[in-house]
């Protein structure tokens, strides 16, 4: 999508190595607070991957990631809000004026209006009378707080997000499935990408299974709601990301 930018900004320092350790507490009689400084990759690679096969997933949430999103729009920006167990700062409209430049910089448009030129046509007018009453008001002295009643959802935003890796894997297995909304599909893969350019975060993509739910279950739970050719499509999809 033009005009979409996501990006991994910061995450738990040694991620894989914090949730290995949390992990050991289990079962490990030796460990202790000072284990911490001796857990290595190796150590990582030895217990993560079993443990995590176990479906023990609730160590995930010792890690923590955090994005910047923009070029949304409030459309996906309130879907993206619903995942719950997680942290949210948006631009704000009340304190932040608009400052309109082109209709399509403004606004996300989606794609199967622009391939109706008719329908197009339509939509960028009503865009761009709705940017003009909201000028129209701030000028007229109405703060941006009651100006901004006329704006569209389509409207762009950022938004920074934070999620611990296990809310991060539900996010992803929701939102990164081809039935989810495509610009909130969008910003979903974009977020996987982003941690696989980490090479020290690339591993926890294969061994938690990151991704649409059929990567972790082997099967569509859509079911007969699947669109053709899909789980095939969807595999092939997150076999490139963790293969870049």
């Amino acid at each position: 999508m033009e005009g979409l930018k996501v990006k991994l900004v910061n995450y738990s320092p040694k991620p894989l190595e914090t949730v290995t350790w949390a992990a050991l507490i289990s079962y490990w009689d030796e460990w202790e607070s000072e284990a911490f400084e001796r857990t290595t990759m190796e150590d990582v690679e030895k217990h993560l991957p079993r443990v995590l096969g176990y479906g023990h997933e609730s160590i995930l949430e010792h890690a923590v990631f955090t994005f910047a999103i923009e070029g949304i729009s409030r459309v996906a920006s309130h879907q993206l809000i619903r995942h719950r167990i997680a942290s949210y700062t948006q631009q704000s409209q009340r304190y932040i004026k608009l400052n309109p430049q082109d209709v399509e910089e403004t606004f996300v448009i989606p794609e199967d209006i622009k391939e109706n030129p008719e329908l197009y046509e339509k939509w960028k007018k009503l865009m761009r009378e709705a940017i003009e009453l909201y000028e129209e008001t701030y000028a007229k002295g109405i703060h941006q707080e009651d100006a901004r009643f006329i704006l569209p959802q389509a409207v762009r935003t950022k938004i920074v997000v934070t999620m611990n890796l296990r809310e991060l894997k539900h996010f992803l297995g929701f939102r990164a499935c081809e039935r989810a909304q495509w610009e909130i599909r969008e910003v979903a893969w974009k977020m996987l990408e982003e941690i696989a350019k980490r090479e020290e975060l690339k591993p926890i993509i294969k061994w938690a299974r990151l991704g649409p739910r059929c990567i972790a279950l082997g099967y569509c739970p859509e079911r007969e709601l699947m669109p053709p050719g899909c789980l095939k499509m969807t595999k092939e999809k997150w076999k490139k990301v963790i293969e870049k």
